[in-house]
């Protein structure tokens, strides 16, 4: 049995914030688990989730919009933009009307609704045909349909104004800029816990087991991360602070230590740029009061 370990990382410091296994040797049906994980342990409602294309689901994007959940996934190649064989044409170039509720086909041809519905993967989808006495005449028909259909037919998803609107918000440049920063972000826990803590595989089996050996090389990620951000001697008042259960102080000791930590690595790479006399170019993303939290998952 393959398990798949799943991550949310924050943009701030790296800590993986949620983690969770599946049996699935995909990643199609986590966004939404992971998302409410996220959700419950950040207690951010302004938090934004993002992710690859392997977490890009209409199922999911749905339950994630009617929790309150924002997310940020790039969409997966379909019918509207892979190469169609024999250059047929593909189904951004039947265009919808809102209005008429029907498809417009290159030959202005309109795809009425009938009444029947079709189930796939869980989704119910709307059928729009035309007659068959149109295809037969059309001088578009070898680039729309085979000798053995005799007519067009399109499926659309019941909710799929959600995928509409959806697909609006990702051609934004907000959008572009969080999806362009995931990679940085995501990519270090795994690469750190297979170079510095060298575990590559799991040792034991069955989910249960599988799912407290995962916790645990987590937890072991984001104590060595802790240690790195505030160093020993935070950590021990840290320690400290808790076992007094008086967290203000050491909160505002940690915050002070971790914000001068950054002005100074923004100098030293200032100075580095131009010692090497390089143009400076530095952008600092920043979205005021929002978490950004990263998925990631690894297939063992």
């Amino acid at each position: 049995m393959g398990c798949n370990s799943q991550i949310a990382v924050d943009n701030s410091y790296k800590f993986i914030v949620a983690t969770d296994i599946s049996t699935n040797g995909y990643d199609l049906d986590q966004l939404h688990n992971m998302a409410t994980r996220s959700k419950a342990i950040t207690d951010n409602p302004n938090m934004v989730v993002t992710a690859d294309k392997g977490y890009y689901s209409s199922k999911e994007l749905k339950k994630c919009i009617e929790d309150n959940i924002e997310t940020i996934i790039s969409p997966r190649a379909t019918a509207k933009t892979k190469k169609i064989k024999n250059a047929r044409f593909s189904k951004n170039q039947f265009i919808y009307n809102h209005e008429d509720d029907c498809y417009i086909c290159p030959n202005k041809q309109e795809l009425k609704k009938i009444e029947k519905q079709y189930e796939r993967d869980g989704r119910m989808l709307d059928v729009y045909r035309v007659s068959s006495s149109y295809c037969k005449v059309c001088p578009l028909k070898k680039n729309c349909l085979s000798d053995a259909t005799p007519n067009k037919q399109m499926y659309r998803w019941e909710h799929e104004d959600i995928i509409d609107n959806y697909t609006k918000k990702m051609n934004t440049p907000e959008a572009k800029a969080i999806v362009k920063k995931r990679g940085s972000i995501v990519e270090h826990p795994f690469g750190t816990i297979k170079r510095t803590l060298g575990w590559d595989h799991f040792l034991v089996r069955t989910k249960k087991k599988v799912l407290g050996e995962n916790s645990l090389i987590m937890f072991t990620y984001n104590f060595k991360r802790l240690i790195n951000l505030i160093g020993i001697a935070l950590f021990k008042k840290l320690c400290k602070a808790i076992k007094e259960n008086d967290l203000t102080q050491i909160r505002e000791e940690i915050a002070a230590y971790i914000l001068a930590f950054g002005v100074n690595l923004v100098y030293a790479v200032e100075i580095f740029l131009f010692l090497q006399n390089i143009p400076k170019k530095m952008g600092y993303f920043r979205i005021r009061g929002v978490n950004i939290v990263y998925f990631r998952g690894c297939m063992d």
